[in-house]
């Protein structure tokens, strides 16, 4: 007889250390309030400082806030553990069917051969394909990636009998055979070479059609589909293309052993110019529409182009959540953290977030469950077409096989085509009650706050393999874009009617709409930032201090929450993974993304309240050139062309090494009283700023490479720095 934990199959259970976390919560806390105690009550007399005075409580206040709202995913953090033994057991192979979405947007930014293979990891799961169906949504509309769909449906019926006889992991033929030296000895090396090639002389003939720009004529005349395409078409206008490569229910459409091949579905809903598309979010919705008259699957999942499927059996873990008879009627949906498999070893960019994935998103999930973040997610469909929780609805997971009726696929294909045109959803829900949401961003979350006011909960899977690998930004350009479009969205959704703490009251639990500000407030953060690091340098230029004297006991709080906040974030950068560089350069990342990135997320969301602006989404290249590359593998940050946010960042810099000269100086002529006494910790503070903005300083005057910051930013820095201190003996901040 099964006790009721054996019964269950997934745990729950608490991350360890919580009582020491809780203790120093509790102690930077009582820092906190004595920080601003002192602010508060030593404020100076005019002339003497007033204004920066009340600037600087101004920004600790903002900062203390925001801790407080921190601390709602970190309190308790939970991590989950499915049990796939026992969903073996239970339910064999009667298992629900499973629709899986992929979407692409430009040929040129994410190269198709690197599509096809993140398609054929997914169309490879270690699952039954007559219940898999993989969809891709090109919104390129690029008869390119069509081509490449079609090498790929004719690729798989190799690739998918090879990983399952040798029970290979990754199933991404690109991350397998780049990983190929440990691997030869599962199979025969002739059959791994003949595998390897076959792989190759695919890739080469997409990557020689997409070089040229063409499609050989021999190669068009074996898929109808081909014709789809003419000289007049672009890809923001062209009509709806809908082609099913591979049939699922076909009987004919086996792999070289004879098994079942997974249906594999083509994409590209109608653009027209005159029509607003609503970029991913619109993809995702004309998707779920499509995917419903073809498979109809109980649970869509989705991943980003470049985030192949690096463990087999996701798709099993992921059912253990939906399938589990006490907490599984509750579940929306299952969020796999974002990982990537191009990070350096000291994560340049701090673009591997391990602490984010390992501890924020865990932190969530102990409050209500992790927000949606756009790949790496399982949904029931029935959520995404706007379902309310109810205790005693019960989900039909196997209607998507028992609708399986035989149907002519081009009577399928014509029916899929209606609901991609670009009116389809005029005067419906679509984009609102139904579907993904509109009008923002990161449609994501705004989904997922959605789906959790509408009363369903959602659960983090972080197994100790990823369960996907993606491609990270390798410059600090891409990094810069990806943060401003994260920051820039999440602030919008914080100044709308989705504010969580509004469109969350009564819905959610206070700490769960908490956990959503966190990333809301990103944006805002830049100003408080912007403040820090310019006007106590400033100030120690002109000898103001802002600090208390070294001597003075309420120098003890501004230091402890200073070195005890920076040694736990230490500590958990460590504990999850990273180096001790890593964490260094992170802490540097968070800085110039709060001055750049944030900063102009601030700037765009207000001008877009404003009306002064369009909302706009930029696709994130996924590829780089040569030199760029070696300077990635090597940890040298990448600048290369000018933008405006290497001109804040390069001011940024040179100003506080100006201030700091300025500072010395003060000690020069008052000697060591100025050091220990008077401006210790604004000295220190500037000291700092400099020690972290050292690789600009490299790259501004020493480095000669094409990856240099531009001599156009450097002097137009220089020219800023100058500005700034002329302002301040003219017209005094500080």
């Amino acid at each position: 007889m099964e006790t009721e934990s054996e019964r269950r199959l997934f745990a729950t259970e608490t991350l360890g250390g919580r009582a020491v976390y809780r203790l120093h919560a509790v102690t930077v806390f009582a820092g906190i309030l004595l920080v601003l105690y002192y602010r508060a009550t030593h404020v100076p007399a005019a002339g003497e400082g007033r204004v920066a005075w009340l600037g600087m409580l101004a920004a600790e206040l903002w900062y203390s806030a925001y801790w407080v709202i921190t601390q709602s995913v970190r309190w308790n953090p939970v991590q989950r553990r499915p049990f796939r033994e026992r969903l073996a057991a239970r339910y064999g192979e009667r298992l629900p069917c499973v629709d899986i979405f992929v979407c692409t947007a430009d040929p040129q930014s994410e190269p198709p051969s690197l599509v096809i293979s993140t398609i054929l990891s997914l169309m490879a799961y270690d699952y039954p394909a007559e219940k898999l169906s993989v969809y891709l949504s090109d919104d390129g509309g690029s008869v390119l990636t069509f081509y490449a769909m079609w090498e790929a449906s004719s690729f798989a019926k190799h690739w998918i009998p090879f990983c399952k006889r040798y029970n290979i992991d990754p199933r991404s033929p690109a991350a397998y055979f780049s990983e190929s030296d440990g691997r030869q000895d599962l199979c025969t090396p002739k059959e791994w070479s003949l595998i390897k090639d076959m792989y190759d002389e695919m890739t080469e003939r997409i990557d020689t059609a997409v070089m040229s720009d063409k499609i050989p004529e021999e190669i068009k005349a074996n898929h109808k589909g081909f014709c789809e395409w003419n000289p007049e078409i672009t890809s923001r206008n062209h009509q709806p293309i809908v082609q099913i490569l591979i049939d699922g229910k076909d009987q004919n459409a086996v792999d070289n052993e004879g098994n079942v091949l997974p249906t594999l579905v083509y994409m590209a809903r109608e653009k027209r110019p005159q029509h607003h598309h609503n970029f991913k979010a619109g993809a995702m919705n004309a998707l779920i529409r499509v995917s419903s008259v073809i498979s109809n699957s109980p649970i869509i999942m989705n991943v980003d182009c470049d985030m192949y499927s690096n463990n087999k059996d996701t798709i099993r873990d992921a059912l253990c959540f939906f399938l589990d008879e006490e907490m599984g009627h509750k579940i929306g949906f299952v969020q796999h953290p974002q990982s990537y498999n191009n990070m350096t070893k000291n994560d340049t960019y701090g673009n591997s977030m391990l602490v984010i994935s390992k501890v924020e998103l865990r932190g969530f999930d102990s409050v209500g469950g992790p927000l949606y973040i756009g790949t790496g997610c399982f949904h029931r469909r029935e959520i995404l077409c706007g379902r309310r929780f109810t205790e005693d609805y019960k989900e039909d997971w196997y209607r998507g096989i028992n609708d399986k009726i035989q149907e002519n696929i081009y009577d399928i294909e014509e029916k899929a085509k209606l609901l991609a045109t670009c009116t389809y959803e005029q005067d419906t829900q679509w984009g609102d009650e139904i579907g993904l949401k509109y009008g923002c961003p990161v449609e994501d979350v705004i989904t997922g706050l959605a789906i959790h006011c509408r009363g369903w909960e959602s659960v983090c899977n972080s197994p100790t393999r990823p369960a996907f690998l993606g491609i990270g930004p390798t410059t600090l350009a891409q990094t810069l874009l990806q943060h401003k479009r994260w920051s820039e969205g999440n602030f919008s959704i914080f100044l709308s009617k989705y504010c969580p703490f509004l469109f969350g009251h009564g819905k959610i639990k206070l700490s769960h709409q908490m956990a959503y500000c966190i990333y809301g407030l990103w944006a805002p953060n830049s100003l408080a930032t912007l403040y820090y690091v310019t006007i106590p340098s400033l100030a120690l230029l002109k000898g103001t201090p802002l600090f208390p004297q070294i001597t003075s006991p309420w120098i003890a709080p501004f230091l402890y929450i200073f070195f005890v906040k920076n040694m736990y974030s230490l500590y958990e950068a460590l504990s999850c993974g990273e180096t001790l560089k890593g964490w260094w350069n992170g802490q540097r990342m968070w800085l110039v993304k709060r001055i750049s990135s944030y900063l102009y997320g601030v700037i765009d969301t207000l001008r877009k309240l404003l009306g002064l602006s369009q909302m706009t989404f930029a696709v994130s290249s996924k590829v780089s050139d040569e030199d760029v590359s070696k300077r990635y593998e090597q940890e040298i940050m990448e600048f290369g062309s000018p933008t405006p946010e290497y001109v804040i960042i390069a001011t940024i810099a040179l100003l506080n090494l100006v201030c700091l000269v300025g500072g010395l100086r003060h000690i020069m002529t008052g000697g060591w009283n100025v050091l220990f006494n008077v401006l210790p910790a604004q000295i220190f503070l500037c000291e700092m700023l400099v020690i972290t903005n050292i690789p600009f300083y490299e790259a501004m005057f020493l480095r000669k490479d094409k990856g240099r910051i531009p001599f156009s930013v450097t002097l137009a820095s220089i020219g800023f720095v100058v500005l700034v201190c002329l302002i301040e003996i003219l017209v005094p901040i500080v």
